[in-house]
């Protein structure tokens, strides 16, 4: 059977040596000429000198040219010609200026894109080495301090005096211009990260754009998340409380700096990032780089191939990244203490997208969680809302939105999430009332 590594010819001719340069683009391969599609021999006719005569027709049509092994076997009484190539080191290997790849069982005419991206990775150029037609002032030289006082905290990196010496030796900068990773990580670039909060796929609560400096752009999301997921508090036997997040802290940070180090900046397209009740969803630009598949990131001993290599050098340094191509096995150790969420890795489109959800859909009460009022758990954003109308019950939404530095229709959501849990409720009317909050161990009727 025909496979992502073995293709089946009745006869020599151009398909056969495009399977070959298809093989050696990928992972490698064998051609077996004298072969029916569905794999019985039926033989095919060699002479002294034909094996040598299709070797050099191969090595002609293919740019860097291909040398394939060769040799004859009989099966069934029938003559059949194996010719195999292994992956080449310098790719991509053209047909007659054409390039193609293998998937599954059948070969694929490549992109431009997918030609560039396989030809650096090849030569192990990242994209992100590349410089940046940008005088030195576009470079925010206050991030780039705070980036180097993380360095030096960290202590993987001994750094000089000179900004600018400091920068070259990291390959940030080159010949006095920045790299395009300098660009990302402490200038105004023109990337963005959009996360939602979600109600349901067409309901949205909250949102936030950030286009931030990529040094400063993980925290920035980091904090739009916490304040939309649960936090609780647990207990390990003294009187000190411990957190429990909704979902693990860890793992979110690895999923926030892997959309950003490894996402494909040739596209235009945005990162963005889901919160739902009971998921989180992460897609950025660009599928898995290198030969990497879907299902080697689910294991121990997957090797990964780097994008972005001066982008993931850089949050090294900074202790942000511990080790290189292990960022999944880091989740997965993560999400060992959270049974109740599951993880998922995937593909669609030019996008790749993690998620993270919980079963069943609604979160255990964690005891004691951060705010209890009638047993219920609190978000953040509740808890600060709940806090407002307990200082001040006169507040409307629009005072209790300045206060915490968010939207109004947010608070709106949030206050109508706390009377439909029976913790607040509204006497008098909208303009003259006042907030009330239900006494403990009682419930107040949302519709009463």
């Amino acid at each position: 059977m025909e496979s992502i590594s073995i293709e089946y010819k009745r006869s020599f001719g151009k398909e056969a040596i495009i399977s070959l340069v298809a093989f050696a683009n990928s992972s490698g391969g064998r051609v077996v000429i004298g072969i029916n599609d569905d794999g019985t021999p039926c033989g095919v006719e060699i002479a002294p000198e034909t094996v040598q005569r299709y070797i050099n027709e191969i090595k002609v049509a293919t740019y860097p040219q291909l040398l394939p092994k060769a040799h004859v076997e009989t099966l069934n009484g029938k003559k059949v010609l194996f010719f195999e190539v292994s992956e080449i080191p310098i790719k991509p290997v053209s047909f007659k200026n054409r390039y193609y790849k293998r998937v599954h069982n059948s070969n694929h005419l490549m992109t431009l894109e997918e030609i560039v991206s396989l030809q650096q990775e090849s030569l192990s150029v990242s994209f992100d080495s590349h410089p940046v037609n940008l005088q030195a002032a576009k470079i925010n030289m206050d991030i780039v301090e705070r980036f180097f006082l993380h360095v030096n905290n960290r202590g993987r990196f001994k750094l000089k005096e000179d900004p600018l010496a400091n920068l070259t030796k990291l390959k940030l900068f080159r010949d006095g211009q920045p790299s395009f990773a300098a660009l990302l990580l402490f200038g105004d670039h023109d990337y963005f990260i959009r996360i939602g909060r979600f109600k349901s796929e067409s309901t949205i609560i909250d949102d936030l754009v950030i286009k931030s400096p990529l040094f400063m752009a993980v925290d920035e999301a980091m904090n739009f998340i916490k304040r939309h997921i649960n936090l609780g508090y647990t207990f390990d036997g003294s009187r000190e409380r411990i957190e429990r997040w909704q979902y693990p802290m860890e793992a979110i940070r690895e999923l926030l700096l892997n959309t950003i180090v490894h996402r494909d900046y040739k596209s235009t397209s945005d990162v963005v990032i889901k919160v739902f009740d009971d998921r989180i969803i992460f897609s950025n630009p660009g599928r898995i780089y290198g030969n990497l598949k879907v299902e080697d990131l689910l294991r121990d001993d997957y090797l990964s191939s780097i994008r972005n290599r001066l982008l993931a050098e850089a949050f090294y340094l900074t202790g942000d990244i511990e080790r290189y191509g292990t960022g999944f096995i880091r989740i997965r150790e993560a999400l060992e203490t959270y049974p109740e969420i599951g993880f998922d890795v995937s593909e669609a489109g030019d996008y790749f997208l993690v998620s993270l959800k919980i079963t069943p859909p609604i979160t255990p009460p964690i005891t004691p969680p951060i705010i209890v009022h009638n047993a219920l758990l609190l978000t953040v954003l509740e808890q600060k809302v709940l806090e407002c109308v307990i200082d001040d019950p006169k507040l409307t939404s629009a005072g209790i939105a300045a206060r915490i530095g968010v939207g109004s229709d947010t608070v709106k959501e949030y206050i109508s999430r706390l009377k439909q849990k029976g913790i607040i409720y509204r006497e008098g009317s909208s303009r003259a009332g006042i907030w009330r909050v239900a006494e403990s161990g009682s419930r107040h009727d949302p519709n009463g």
